[in-house]
């Protein structure tokens, strides 16, 4: 075991080559696949538009999902205790008992992941629900978690946002890890310039401005062609106004599943 990397800002920090080691600390643990781009309630926007916006779908598939085995409703009271949330299955009752329990108590309820995870030195797991989903009456819980040393297991929590009841599928995605670089943040200094400062970027923003501001003016006066194409497609490209194209662009993302 490692131990916990120093972190004082005035000194480097080296990353090394990202890794995640997946250790199962149960027979059956939760499935483990790369996550999904897509959303039930992108799909259900007029012609699927929500798909455009392609920062959306390479958030929803930047990590991994962790998939519940076994369906089950919980209900809080509203009190601060733990028998305040009871929870029912609605499949075997073995299984939601060494999935989720009341823990904490103050209507936040908690799932083991069964799972040890170990980054590369500098690399911690962001863990929280799947990007851009949305569950009424609870929200998830996010925590950033320094896999790199750490020997134990964390839980995923999530907070009741009023009493009732709500209700978890079997399939669904209960936590969602990513990999992040936690041991150079405090290395990251925010500088705020003004834009003449860079005339190349201040001539690409400008560039843009006017060309969106163009369109969107022929949108409005349902000229045919700019009708026809619908929306400006630069960033999807990956390209300024101007035909510029970037270093590195992405517009849908795949990860790689856990292989053993």
């Amino acid at each position: 075991m490692s131990a916990p990397p120093e972190t004082a800002p005035d000194r480097p920090v080296q990353l090394a080559a990202p890794e995640l080691i997946c250790y199962p600390t149960e027979e059956d643990p939760p499935k483990l696949v790369p996550a999904r781009s897509d959303r039930e309630w992108m799909d259900l926007t007029d012609q699927r538009y929500a798909y455009r916006c392609i920062p959306l779908s390479i958030a929803n598939a930047s990590g991994w999902e962790l998939i519940l085995p076994c369906s089950f409703s919980a209900t809080w009271t509203g009190g601060n205790l733990l028998s305040d949330i009871q929870m029912r299955p609605l499949g075997g009752p073995a299984r939601l008992e060494s999935r989720v329990m009341s823990h904490f108590g103050h209507g936040v309820l908690t799932f083991h992941t069964g799972y040890l995870f170990r980054t590369s030195p500098g690399w911690a797991l962001w863990c929280r629900g799947a990007p851009n989903t949305v569950k009424h009456g609870i929200v998830p819980l996010d925590g950033l978690v320094e896999t790199d040393w750490l020997p134990f297991p964390f839980t995923m929590n999530w907070r009741f946002t009023r009493p009732g009841t709500v209700r978890f599928e079997a399939g669904e995605a209960f936590c969602f890890v990513t990999p992040v670089p936690h041991a150079v943040y405090e290395g990251i200094e925010p500088v705020i310039r003004p834009l003449a400062d860079d005339p190349q970027l201040k001539a690409a923003y400008e560039g843009w401005t006017e060309s969106r501001t163009d369109f969107n003016a022929q949108l409005s006066r349902g000229e045919p062609e700019t009708v026809k194409q619908g929306w400006q497609r630069h960033y999807v490209r990956g390209s300024a106004p101007q035909g510029e194209v970037a270093g590195f662009h992405l517009s849908r993302r795949r990860l790689k599943p856990p292989r053993r």
